[in-house]
């Protein structure tokens, strides 16, 4: 009997281990950390103006260039966190991060040109140059995320 609650004990502290949080950043520089952190201040930058894009918010101006502004300011900051030794856990970064660096780097360009239009498209206040360059930027971010990035949860 003993046998059998122990292997029990052992099962159910196996199954909430994995309930539990993703690993955390134990790195001494926290590169994953400081990059998801930024990775996230994207997506709160974003998603208002997708909103907008989408006919839920209304558009106004003012509000709208300040949060393409502060998303062209995130823009660059997560990038020097990607370096050779930033790929351990909790990363979602695939493996193709640094063995196709060129590729990368073009993903990132591309999504710094789609931002950079948005800022412009924002600052004429042309709604449907606005739209679209809210789907680019968007666009970019999957393209990015589908070739580079685990969407498996403690990948």
């Amino acid at each position: 009997m003993q046998k059998t609650t122990l292997i029990t004990l052992i099962a159910a502290t196996a199954l909430l281990g994995g309930c539990s949080e993703r690993a955390k950043d134990t790195h001494p520089q926290q590169l994953v950390s400081k990059r998801q952190a930024i990775f996230k201040n994207f997506t709160k930058t974003l998603e208002p103006m997708g909103l907008v894009a989408r006919d839920r918010q209304e558009f106004v101006r003012a509000e709208f260039v300040a949060s393409a502004m502060a998303l062209q300011e995130l823009s660059s900051q997560p990038w020097p966190y990607f370096t050779a030794d930033g790929n351990y856990p909790p990363t979602r970064a695939k493996a193709e991060v640094w063995s196709r660096p060129g590729d990368f780097k073009e993903a990132q360009d591309s999504y710094l040109a789609s931002v950079e239009k948005l800022v412009q498209a924002a600052q004429s206040a042309d709604l449907p140059a606005v739209r679209t360059s809210v789907q680019a930027v968007e666009k970019s971010c999957k393209s990015c995320h589908d070739q580079f990035r685990n969407d498996a949860p403690g990948s």
